[in-house]
């Protein structure tokens, strides 16, 4: 049984979604994702300059004419959010969690593809599988998958990214939009990344909160990893402490934009104390540029 607070959020998540999908993004979501391809329109006689190469030699042979094939764009795409949803996804320092971000902003990108009347998919992960939804069309499956994201109680607390993707490109033979929304805050998942941005158009969404990335000007704080339970004392009145936060911090964000610089895997930064439309947004507009160049 769904709890009226659940339904609450879900009605308010579909208004605001829905919305900044028709007014805002679905415009330049079209413009910034091609088709899956060409397929065939039908034939036409064949006209001085055409490509031989596109001849239909079984329409010519029984009409005696040459006629040739013609294609337009398969524009109906297929959508897959594989959304992490490991438990340091629940941190929160501001208004939001992770979690509700990495929702509001699934949400969004639901709406903006039913718009232009494509199939969304769900893949929930931590460091299992924890539930897949097949892509399909229409309100209520999009509906399903908010639910679905809002109310989910994932068996296990940790991160595997690698597991996530492996599957994904198993369960995954078509080609698909795939929008990956992690923190990321994990390691050694190269390999099926490599494979899903070949197989797939591959968008890494990072959710971000400021507090991790904001080194306190001093005192001692009792911090908690939200996957291990593990427990420890940061004391940011030592030099030493504050510089080794820093660095570390430093370090994972280059690695990260390294990755996926060299793999070619476009990224969406998201802070919780956004609006999630304006980066989604600032990425539509960004990859129509460059496709229409």
């Amino acid at each position: 049984m769904i709890s009226s607070e659940i339904l609450r959020k879900v009605r308010r998540i579909e208004i605001i979604s829905r919305k900044a999908s028709r007014e805002l993004l679905a415009g330049e979501y079209h413009s910034a994702f091609k088709g899956r391809g060409m397929e065939f329109s039908q034939v036409r006689e064949y006209e001085p300059g055409d490509d031989i190469r596109l001849i239909d030699w079984n329409v010519t042979s029984r009409t005696g004419h040459l006629y040739v094939k013609q294609f337009v764009e398969e524009r109906e795409m297929t959508v897959i959010l594989a959304l992490d949803l490991s438990a340091s996804l629940a941190f929160v320092s501001r208004r939001k969690s992770k979690q509700e971000v990495a929702a509001e902003i699934s949400a969004l990108i639901a709406f903006t593809a039913m718009l232009n009347n494509d199939k969304v998919g769900l893949l929930l992960f931590t460091d299992t599988i924890e539930r897949y939804i097949p892509p399909q069309k229409g309100r209520t499956h999009l509906l399903r998958i908010i639910r679905e994201i809002l109310t989910f109680t994932p068996e296990s607390g940790g991160t595997s990214i690698h597991a996530g993707l492996t599957y994904l490109n198993r369960v995954s033979r078509r080609h698909a939009i795939v929008f990956l929304i992690s923190d990321f805050l994990d390691r050694d998942f190269e390999p099926p990344l490599k494979v899903a941005a070949r197989k797939h158009d591959l968008v890494a969404v990072r959710i971000l909160d400021p507090r991790e990335r904001a080194v306190p000007a001093s005192g001692a704080f009792r911090a908690r990893d939200l996957e291990t339970g593990r427990e420890f004392l940061l004391d940011f009145s030592r030099r030493r402490t504050a510089k080794a936060f820093s660095t570390a911090r430093l370090e994972r964000e280059e690695s990260l934009h390294t990755l996926f610089r060299r793999i070619r895997v476009d990224s969406i930064e998201v802070a919780d104390d956004s609006s999630p439309e304006k980066p989604l947004f600032d990425f539509f507009l960004c990859r129509r540029r460059r496709f229409s160049r």
